[in-house]
This record gives structure tokens, C-alpha cells and sequence, in this order.
């Protein structure tokens, strides 16, 4: 069974899933909400809640898979190290996942299309696609435009950053908005099994950029009067 989470987006989304030879990912449970300045305080009850749903005990999972982003610094490392303590805890390894990459599996695309979610700042992190399971380009941050500047023409964008910015990445067809746990879990188990798809990462942040926050410089010298 693997527990899978994702705190990159205004989501927060859990679910288990158990690997069933000769049918794949079977999800036993999920959580999902949506509220951007409350991961740390929903992300504990919905792990809880989906394993209570679940009927299963936490020592009953083989692994964990994390969204890794790229996402905003705060609620991006609440996921990442819950999921690293509950890996030390429990004894089993951790993978991360690619936030985009969960967005573009779920969405099930056979064409290219790109994936493009919010980044604040008037800019979006975004990827594009050759299908729901290749990545062809590296994840990145910038104005919107960036999105299909050097694309074909009528390149489908996904993703909430593509309903924040219709004018530019097109009015319609950008479900899925939102990463969900389940297409984590999806894509984990198919990498595990030895399945085409976005190679697992090390569940290290995906920043691309700086956070807001910085360390306090050197106190300025006063000089009496």
C-alpha cells in the first residue's frame, strides 16, 4: 500500500492506494481540500482520515509518495517533511513526485499539451507534455506567456494557472485545475511496478526560486553621537 500527498497547490489531497497484481492501483481511501493557508493544520487529520477509512494501520504501508512542486516555499515543505518523518518513522522509503507530472497523469491526455499551475506574482510554474505520461520539458517559472512562447499553435494548457490566465493560455478545457493524492499514487505504483511514466524524484523540494523569506543580515552598527 502506498500513502500519497500533495501540499503544493491550494490542495491539500491524501490518498491510499493498494497495488493489485494483474489490475494496478486500487485506492482505499482519500481526503481532499482545498484551502491555501491551512495545510499544516488539515494535512495530519487527512492522513488519519483516509487510513481510518481504510481500515488500515500506519505499519501496514510499503511506501510514501510526496508532491515535491513545484509549489510556494510554506505550503510545499509541510507535505515534505511529514512525509520524510513518517518515512524514518515507519521504516519505509519516500519518492517524490512532480506536481505537474500528477496533474498531467490525471488528465489522461494521449496529445501534447502543457500543464501550468499558480505561482504567484503574476507567473505560473509550468511544463509541457507529449502525453499525460512524458514530460518533455523541464519544470519551470515565469509569466504566462512563457507557456506557449515556442509551441505549436493550439497547445491545450491544464491547470489552474491556465484558468487564472484565459486571455493568454486559452478560455476553456484546463481540468484538471488541481494535483490530487490519487494521481500520485497512480503514478508511484506504476513506476514501482516497472511502468512507462515521469521518473520518481527524491522528495526534495522543486522551488525554482527563491522563497519570500530570508535570514536577517548582520545588525547595523550605531555609532554614538
Amino acid at each position: 500500500m502506498v500513502l500519497a500527498f500533495d501540499t503544493a497547490t491550494a490542495a491539500i489531497t491524501v490518498a491510499l492506494h493498494e497495488w493489485v497484481p494483474g489490475e494496478g492501483a486500487r485506492r482505499r481511501g482519500r481526503a481532499e481540500a482545498v484551502d491555501r493557508r491551512r495545510h499544516t493544520e488539515l494535512l495530519t487529520p487527512s492522513i488519519q482520515a483516509v487510513l481510518a477509512e481504510a481500515g488500515a494501520a500506519p505499519d501496514a504501508l510499503s511506501a510514501i509518495a510526496v508532491g515535491v512542486g513545484p509549489g510556494p516555499y510554506t505550503g510545499l515543505r509541510v507535505g515534505l517533511v511529514t512525509a520524510r518523518a513518517m518515512g524514518a518513522s515507519l521504516g519505509v522509503p519516500v519518492h517524490g513526485v512532480c506536481t505537474l507530472d500528477a496533474i498531467a497523469w490525471a488528465s489522461g491526455r494521449g496529445e501534447p499539451f502543457a500543464v501550468a499551475t499558480d505561482a504567484r506574482r503574476k507567473e505560473v510554474y509550468w511544463a509541457r507534455y507529449a502525453s499525460s505520461r512524458a514530460r518533455a520539458t523541464e519544470p519551470a517559472v515565469g509569466p504566462a506567456a512563457d507557456v506557449l512562447n515556442g509551441a505549436p499553435d493550439g497547445l491545450p494548457v491544464i491547470g489552474e494557472g491556465a484558468a487564472l490566465y484565459p486571455e493568454v493560455l486559452g478560455a476553456s478545457g484546463h481540468e484538471p485545475l488541481l494535483p490530487t493524492a490519487s494521481a500520485v499514487a497512480e503514478l508511484a505504483i506504476a513506476r514501482l511496478a516497472g511502468e512507462k511514466g515521469p521518473d520518481l524524484l527524491p522528495p526534495e523540494p522543486l522551488y525554482l526560486r527563491r522563497p519570500d523569506a530570508k535570514e536577517p543580515g548582520p545588525r547595523k552598527k550605531v555609532t554614538p553621537r
